[in-house]
């Protein structure tokens, strides 16, 4: 496991308990609900689908309660286990969003939602060549991130501190360019929020039909 999964994991294992508190439901966002809502319904009825990097599952459960058949993946067993116990009627695995456990086209669609802010940018292309494996021809991928160009390292947060997180901020275009060199189709973009303290960025891409795996 490469420093940057090591040091992400860690930190999410010491915060498990305590995310939910500070971060809101999806369904409080009125804006985020209605790009989620979206998505589901291009997606619905096609096949499974992924929200990879679920930590405690709050938006596996939006698009299960969507009419998805989802299923959640995250790095951390720790988030893992909150999602396990606050959704027990989900599905939930281990994984790297660098190597899915995942078959070739296997998914209808997938959720990444705030899921790449810890992966170094010089790193993204291969996490984006994942996601297209792993979706089917026609799929969408749905990115959600925070905006901008900046590397921010934390050592507190959710309660906790004396941790040690890199939180990387990336331009709305330059993740359109990343998910298009990987083969995608850039369906919508949207920067939200842009003269607030921390912008953030949404990216819906599709897999081109006919597309097989990079």
């Amino acid at each position: 496991m490469t420093d940057f999964l090591t040091t992400t994991r860690h930190t999410y294992s010491i915060v498990a308990e305590s995310y939910d508190r500070f971060v809101p439901p999806i369904a409080e966002d009125v804006q985020d609900r209605a790009l989620l809502t979206a998505f589901a319904d291009l997606v619905r009825g096609a096949g499974p689908v992924a929200d990879l990097g679920c930590g405690t599952g709050r938006v596996t459960a939006y698009l299960a309660s969507a009419g998805l058949d989802v299923a959640g993946i995250d790095l951390s067993p720790e988030m893992l286990a909150v999602a396990r116990r606050d959704h027990p009627d989900l599905r939930f695995s281990e994984g790297s969003l660098l190597a899915l456990d995942l078959p070739d086209g296997g998914l209808a669609g997938a959720v990444a939602w705030y899921s790449i802010i810890h992966t170094p940018p010089a790193r993204l292309p291969e996490v984006c060549a994942e996601l297209f494996r792993v979706l089917a021809p026609g799929g969408y991928l749905q990115l959600g991130f925070h905006a901008g160009d900046r590397h921010h390292h934390r050592t507190d947060g959710y309660g906790h501190e004396g941790f040690s997180l890199d939180i990387y901020w990336l331009p709305l275009e330059r993740v359109c360019e990343l998910v298009v060199d990987a083969g995608f189709e850039v369906v919508t973009q949207v920067l939200r929020d842009p003269a607030a303290r921390v912008p953030q960025g949404r990216v819906l891409a599709r897999k081109p039909a006919g597309e097989s795996a990079a």
